[in-house]
C-alpha cells in the first residue's frame, strides 16, 4: 500500500474499533476489550511505518474535493510532514497503552465498553487532526475531541466533582472555539482556500490582509484547547476523570492539538508580530503561574495537571519565538513522560487508596509496596524537571535556546521582546518546576508513618506500559543530534549558556524544597491525616473514586489540605492561600461571567412565566369564559332556537327599517 493510504487507515481503524466495541458491548462483553486494544495498536504500527516512509523529507499531500461548496472549497486532505508523522506516533503509542492500562484499570466497571468506545473515538480524532491538510477537515476532529472529553471526564457522573468538571471542560473549551471558528472563516476568506499548504503559500505572498485580527481569533481557541492562560482553569478539573483518561488528555491528544495546530500554521502568526508578543505573554503568565499552583496542590493529579498547564506554557513560548520545531520536540517529549506520570499515579493512588499527598506523606512503605511506579514515575520526575540526560532536559533546552537567540537577535522571526519574556520566564518556570517535582516525590514515596493494607501485586497490564513508556521519556532526548531531518532541519542539540543555567536553577529549586521538606517532616507526626479510603483488592478506579470523594470531605475541596507539613506551604508563604485556588480566577470568572448569566436567565424566566405567560393564559381565560356563555344558549330545545331566530330576524328587520328612513330623511 502507499504511505497515503497508510496514513488515510489510521483514523479510520480506531474509528471503527469504536464503532464495533459499542455495538458488541452488550451483546459480545468478550471482544470489547480486543476491539479496544487492536485497533489502535494496529493505528501505531503504521504510524511508525508511515513515519519511516516520510523519512523527514519533502512533505506527502494527497487531496480529493469532500464537497462542492460554491465559494471556498473543502477538501479530504493529508499532509505528511515530519511533524505530522512523529506526532502521530506518539498519539498511537500513548493511546494503546492507555487502552492496555484500563482493561486492568476498570477490570469490572459496567460501562468500560462505552469507556473504551469513547477512547478509540477520541484517538481517531486526535489522528485526523494530525494527518488533515484542509483547516475544516482538521475541525471535525477538534470538535470530536471536546465531545469525547465531556463523556470521559464525566465518567464517574455519580460524583459532583466529574458532573461539574465535564461541563466545565466542555464549556470553557467551546468558549475558546467561538472566535477560533470565526478564525478559520476569516483566514479562507483572506488566502482564498482552507488547505494548508494554499494558506501557508498565500501567505508567504503577502496574501492576509488581516493577519493580527485572524491570529488572535485563532489563539482564543488555542488557550481554550490547550489549557492557556486565560481559559486553563478547566484542566485541572477535569482530573476528576479516570486517572488513563487523564493521561490520554494530557499526553498525546486534546491539550496537544492546539500546540500542534500554531505548529502547522506558525506562518500565518508570524506573520503579525503583534501575535507573537500576545502569544509570549500568554505563554509567560503560564509558566510562572501554572508552577506556583501546582506547588501548593494536595491532589497528586491536580500537580500533575498544573504541570502539564506550565509545560505547554514552554511550547506556547517556543512557538511565540518562532521555532516550531522547538515547541514539537517538547511536544512528544512531555507527551512521553506526562503519560507515564499520569499511569503511575493511578497506580499510587490505587495502593495508597488516596489521592492526597498530606495523607501519602504519613504513610510508610509505598515505595516499596509499588516499585514499577516508583522508579518510573522517578526517571519521568526528573524528565519533568529536565535533568540530564533525560528526555524533559534536551527538549526544554531546545525551547530555551531558540528564546535566546530571538532575545538576542540571532533570530528575527519574532520581536526581541517576546523572546526575553520566553527565556526569563522559562528559567524561572525551571525552578518552580524542580520545586513540585521535588515535593511531589517527597510526599508520596518518602512518607513517614503506619502502612495500609497492601492491595497486592498491581496488575501486569498497569505496570507493563510504564516500562514501555519510560524508554522514550529516558532516551528520545538523547536522538536529538540525528532525527532534525524530521523538525524542518532544525538542530535541536542544547547550548551550553542556556543548559548550565537552566540546570543549575533547576538544582537550586529541588534543593531548596529538600531543606523545606527535612524542615517540616517534623510536624508531620503531630497532624493526623484521614483522607483514605482504601479497599484491598478493590478495582484502581472504585479506589480513585472514592479517593476523592474522601478527599473533598476530609478537607473541603479536592484541591488542599491544611497540612502545615507541606513543604510547599512553607515555600509559598502568604501566597500558598493564592496559589492552592489557582489565584482565584475561578471565582473572578464566576463573579464575571457566572452569575450575571445566571441573573439573566433568572430575569427571562421571570418574564417568560410572569409576563408572556400572563398575556398568554389571559387570552386563554377570555376565550374560556365566552364558551362558557355561549355553551349556556345551547340548551337542545328547538323552540328556544326557533324562538331566538324569529327574534332576531325581528330585530334586523326593525334595524333595516329605521336605517332606510334615516338615510331617506338625510
Amino acid at each position: 500500500m502507499t504511505t497515503t493510504t497508510l496514513a488515510a487507515l489510521l483514523p479510520l481503524l480506531p474509528f471503527l474499533g469504536a464503532v464495533a466495541g459499542l455495538a458488541l458491548g452488550r451483546t459480545a462483553p468478550g471482544f470489547v476489550r480486543p476491539l479496544a486494544i487492536l485497533p489502535t495498536l494496529t493505528a501505531t504500527v503504521l504510524a511508525v511505518v508511515v513515519a519511516v516512509r516520510q523519512g523527514g523529507g519533502r512533505a506527502i499531500d494527497a487531496a480529493t474535493q469532500l464537497t462542492p461548496t460554491g465559494s471556498v472549497p473543502i477538501d479530504l486532505a493529508l499532509h505528511l510532514d515530519g511533524f505530522a508523522v512523529l506526532v502521530a506516533v506518539l498519539v498511537g503509542l500513548v493511546a494503546t497503552c492507555v487502552q492496555l492500562y484500563s482493561t486492568a484499570y476498570l477490570r469490572n466497571d459496567a460501562r468500560y465498553p462505552s469507556y473504551a468506545a469513547l477512547v478509540s473515538l477520541f484517538t481517531s480524532a486526535m489522528l485526523l487532526v494530525v494527518y488533515s491538510g484542509d483547516l475544516m477537515v482538521l475541525l471535525v476532529g477538534w470538535e470530536i475531541m471536546g465531545i469525547c472529553s465531556y463523556f470521559l471526564v464525566g465518567h464517574y457522573w455519580e460524583t459532583p466533582e466529574a458532573r461539574a468538571a465535564s461541563l466545565k471542560a466542555f464549556l470553557v473549551t467551546k468558549l475558546g472555539d467561538v472566535p477560533f471558528l470565526i478564525g478559520l472563516f476569516a483566514l479562507a476568506a483572506d488566502t482564498g482556500s482552507f488547505r494548508i499548504t494554499k494558506i501557508l503559500a498565500a501567505v508567504t505572498n503577502g496574501g492576509l490582509d488581516h493577519p493580527t485580527l485572524i491570529a488572535l481569533l485563532l489563539l482564543a481557541g488555542v488557550a481554550g484547547k490547550s489549557a492557556q492562560f486565560p481559559l486553563h482553569t478547566w484542566l485541572p478539573d477535569a482530573m476528576a476523570g479516570p486517572t488513563p483518561v487523564s493521561a490520554l488528555i494530557h499526553a498525546a491528544t486534546m491539550v496537544a492539538a492546539g500546540i500542534y495546530f500554531v505548529a502547522r500554521l506558525l506562518p500565518v502568526f508570524a506573520a503579525s508580530g503583534a501575535a507573537l508578543t500576545v502569544l509570549a505573554v500568554m505563554a509567560a503568565v503560564t509558566m510562572i503561574g501554572s508552577g506556583l499552583a501546582a506547588l501548593a496542590q494536595d491532589d497528586i493529579k491536580r500537580v500533575l495537571a498544573y504541570s502539564t498547564i506550565g509545560q505547554l506554557g514552554y511550547m506556547s513560548g517556543a512557538l511565540a519565538v518562532g521555532d516550531r520545531s522547538a515547541a514539537v520536540f517538547h511536544l512528544i517529549s512531555h507527551g512521553a513522560f506526562k503519560a507515564v506520570l499520569f499511569l503511575a499515579a493511578g497506580v499510587v493512588i490505587h495502593a495508597a487508596g488516596t489521592n492526597s499527598l498530606a495523607a501519602m506523606s504519613r504513610m510508610g512503605g509505598l515505595a516499596r509496596r509499588i516499585p514499577d511506579a516508583y522508579w518510573t514515575m522517578t526517571v519521568a520526575l526528573l524528565a519533568l524537571a529536565a535533568i540530564p540526560p533525560f528526555a524533559g532536559f534536551f527538549s526544554k533546552e531546545a525551547v530555551l535556546v531558540a528564546a535566546e537567540h530571538t532575545a538576542v537577535g540571532d533570530r528575527a522571526v519574532a520581536p526581541a521582546a517576546a523572546g526575553w519574556t520566553v527565556l526569563i520566564a522559562g528559567l524561572a518556570a525551571a525552578v518552580l518546576t524542580a520545586a513540585y517535582a521535588t515535593r511531589l516525590w517527597l510526599l508520596a514515596f518518602r512518607g513517614r508513618g503506619a502502612e495500609l493494607p497492601d492491595h497486592g501485586r498491581q496488575p501486569v497490564a498497569m505496570t507493563a506500559v510504564l516500562w514501555i513508556l519510560a524508554v522514550p521519556t529516558i532516551a528520545f532526548g538523547l536522538t536529538s543530534g540525528v532525527i532534525g531531518d524530521w523538525f524542518d532541519g532544525h538542530a535541536l542539540t542544547p547550548s551550553l549558556t542556556t543548559a548550565v543555567l537552566a540546570t543549575g536553577v533547576t538544582l537550586v529549586g529541588g534543593l531548596v524544597t529538600y531543606g523545606a521538606w527535612r524542615h517540616t517532616t517534623a510536624l508531620a507526626a503531630r497532624t493526623p491525616i484521614g483522607a483514605v479510603a482504601a479497599h484491598p483488592g478493590a478495582e484502581p478506579a472504585l479506589v480513585e473514586a472514592e479517593a476523592m470523594t474522601s478527599h473533598t470531605a476530609a478537607y473541603g475541596t479536592i484541591a488542599a489540605a491544611a497540612d502545615p507539613a507541606d513543604p510547599g506551604r512553607l515555600l509559598l508563604g502568604p501566597l500558598h492561600r493564592h496559589a492552592v485556588t489557582g489565584f482565584h480566577l475561578d471565582a473572578l470568572y464566576t463573579a464575571l461571567f457566572v452569575r450575571p448569566v445566571q441573573q439573566a436567565a433568572r430575569l427571562v424566566r421571570f418574564l417568560d412565566r410572569t409576563v408572556v405567560d400572563t398575556y398568554v393564559n389571559g387570552s386563554g381565560a377570555v376565550t374560556r369564559l365566552l364558551g362558557t356563555a355561549v355553551r349556556r344558549a345551547q340548551t337542545g330545545n328547538v323552540q328556544t332556537y326557533l324562538g331566538a331566530l324569529l327574534a332576531g330576524s325581528l330585530v334586523l328587520a326593525i334595524a333595516a327599517v329605521v336605517f332606510a328612513n334615516v338615510n331617506a330623511g338625510s
